[in-house]
């Protein structure tokens, strides 16, 4: 398999074909030239240099993350776009749209075609960067906008920081409906956050942590959708972690508001009891909630209210969460373990396995402009992997160069056997 390139041919039989609605038997998957070129009974005569034997395994397009820190440019010392670009094959992604947070800011269509390069040259998936709306993510000087789509920014956001000044981000939200950009924002309260890095429930109570309370999250949502009702900007809200941000956001679409939503995997799958044991991995930013919070994101995952489910990854070097809580960085290695953990929810019969891989595939792909089906004649991204085999993340098995993942050496379903990128091998078991 490893031979594979987009020159030659290969026929996947087998397992069940997820065709972004549901599963179905795979009638026969032949890929040639990089493209999915036949789907049925003939594919299985055809004459092909290579077979894939996907028996008891889902084949599905390719992952599409709305939120990938790559650590390049940058130092290195957290990770690279080669590194973190093959950690995201290893989880099934083949699409990953980079965070503007790099050194030098990408807000600049010069920034933007240097990780073009890089992704070109040294990238095992595609990479689709986040141009900054404000100069150097600073939230008070617009960034070139025009420059940034130009250069290939189909999104525009400011990372994880927030634009506190209401009056700005009006005239970002203006000026990007203007030019037909999506914005991504994180919505917080940077007045209601302070220096919190925890929950505001009962752990930071018992615990003596300083909290965020959740109406640091839905005040800065209300101010978004109502800026978003009159400037009629594509809005998309990022890593939502309340209940009620989930609220506010169907109520915002029954209005006819022009906005998506996505959650970070560890908000479905952990809350703030996490942190009770002081565990740094687990120091996230926006934090784990309570399980009310988890159950509702939960349901608009379901429902279809949140769009994509990301994995949020943001690669540490070791030293970064070698800390006392409060002095440790936020973020977790968390893009090999997304699929995994989201079958265990489909496990527990909380969430249905054709709503998560919607919610990987087809959702973020609507919002990114990025194919996610395996239609004739569609580039073939797609990935291969078995529900039901486990594996066990440790140190030495993980891809990344952050090893802080939020589950580390415990048996997790969902084994990824094979990860194709225009018809390439991205990875492979």
């Amino acid at each position: 398999m490893s031979g594979v390139n987009s020159n030659s041919r290969l026929v996947i039989t087998g397992g069940t074909l997820f065709d972004g609605e549901k599963e179905r038997d795979n009638p026969g998957l032949l890929i040639a030239d990089g493209k999915v070129a036949g789907l049925g009974a003939r594919v299985r005569e055809s004459h092909a240099a290579q077979t894939f034997d996907a028996t008891g395994c889902v084949i599905s397009a390719g992952f599409i993350d709305l939120c990938c820190n790559l650590r390049e440019p940058g130092n290195g010392q957290k990770g690279n776009i080669a590194s973190e670009t093959r950690a995201a094959a290893h989880g099934g992604f083949t699409t990953v749209c980079a965070s503007p947070e790099t050194s030098p800011i990408n807000d600049s269509g010069a920034v933007t075609h240097l990780i073009q390069e890089r992704a070109a040259s040294s990238g095992a998936v595609r990479v689709v960067p986040v141009g900054a709306v404000t100069r150097g993510l600073k939230g008070e000087l617009l960034s070139d906008m025009a420059g940034l789509k130009s250069a290939g920014c189909r999104l525009l956001g400011n990372g994880s920081r927030s634009v506190g000044n209401a009056r700005i981000l009006r005239r970002c939200m203006a000026y990007a409906e203007t030019f037909g950009l999506t914005l991504m924002f994180s919505p917080e309260n940077q007045a209601l956050a302070a220096d919190g890095y925890a929950h505001d429930g009962q752990v930071t109570t018992r615990l003596g942590l300083l909290g965020i309370p959740e109406v640091a999250e839905t005040a800065a949502v209300a101010e978004m959708l109502l800026l978003a009702e009159e400037t009629g900007v594509r809005l998309h809200l990022s890593q939502l972690s309340c209940a009620r941000s989930v609220d506010m956001l169907a109520e915002a679409r029954q209005r006819g508001i022009p906005v998506t939503a996505d959650v970070a995997m560890h908000q479905l799958a952990f809350t703030e009891e996490s942190l009770a044991s002081f565990d740094s991995r687990f120091h996230v930013r926006p934090p784990l909630r309570s399980e009310v919070d988890r159950q509702a994101l939960i349901k608009g995952v379901e429902s279809g209210v949140i769009d994509a489910i990301v994995s949020q990854h943001l690669p540490h070097d070791t030293a970064a969460k070698q800390a006392p809580l409060p002095a440790t960085e936020p973020g977790l290695s968390s893009i090999e373990s997304v699929l995994s953990l989201g079958l265990e929810l489909v496990e527990r019969g909380e969430l249905s396995r054709s709503r998560l891989l919607q919610a990987l595939t087809t959702g973020p792909g609507a919002i990114a402009g990025q194919s996610a089906r395996l239609d004739e004649g569609a580039e073939a991204d797609l990935c291969v992997f078995d529900p039901a085999q486990h594996w066990q993340p440790s140190v030495s098995a993980l891809v990344s160069v952050g090893k802080h993942a939020p589950v580390l050496d415990r048996s997790l379903p969902g084994r990824m056997r094979l990860t194709l990128v225009a018809g390439q091998v991205a990875w492979r078991e």
